[in-house]
């Protein structure tokens, strides 16, 4: 029997937490405000498709963007490319180039004459046609200062003069740009 009135004695005290809470959330105003400021705030039909509306016109213009910024992107990348496309048959036509100015200057210098004309043609006639797909030789760098982005020092001397220090004295191997790239680095020798 004890049993029985302490479970009866339970129920009545579960009973009255049940009422308790169900009275403090009737009596809690925040309640009552939440739920009806949830009718208020939610959104009509035509309120949600203006958002929706706006949220795909900014999704159109975020992927319009980046769409674009990808065509520029490749066309550029497009461009370069195309632009040093020949850049390695440039570069094995160099060493015959230079040979090319070897074999001229050694011929002038051992019969002290001008070389045949045909000779002179040829050579300008290469000179001519990768002039024309944009390679151009680093001309005047004697007395310049020395720029290892375009330079390649094989040796330094002393100075002639107190002017030439840190500076190019000689070019042993004349350097060549294609565009604003440099295809191969000066070689010289530099003054200290």
């Amino acid at each position: 029997m004890a049993e029985k009135e302490h479970m009866e004695q339970e129920d009545v005290l579960k009973e009255k937490e049940t009422v308790e809470s169900d009275s403090a959330v009737n009596n809690d105003p925040n309640a009552e405000g939440e739920s009806s400021n949830t009718n208020e705030t939610s959104p009509t039909a035509e309120e949600k498709l203006a958002l929706e509306n706006t949220e795909l016109r900014e999704k159109y213009l975020r992927l319009y963007s980046e769409f674009e910024n990808y065509r520029r992107r490749t066309a550029k990348e497009r461009l370069d490319l195309i632009k040093t496309a020949s850049e390695d048959v440039i570069k094995e036509l160099l060493p015959v180039l230079d040979d090319f100015e070897r074999a001229i200057k050694a011929e002038e210098q051992e019969s002290g004459e001008t070389i045949d004309e045909g000779k002179r043609l040829i050579y300008n006639k290469l000179v001519n046609t990768l002039s024309s797909k944009g390679l151009s030789p680093m001309e005047d760098l004697v007395g310049k200062a020395f720029d290892a982005d375009m330079h390649e020092a094989i040796t330094q001397i002393p100075a002639p003069s107190e002017e030439l220090k840190g500076k190019i004295v000689d070019v042993v191997e004349r350097g060549y740009l294609l565009g604003d790239k440099v295809v191969r680095y000066a070689k010289v020798v530099i003054g200290h």
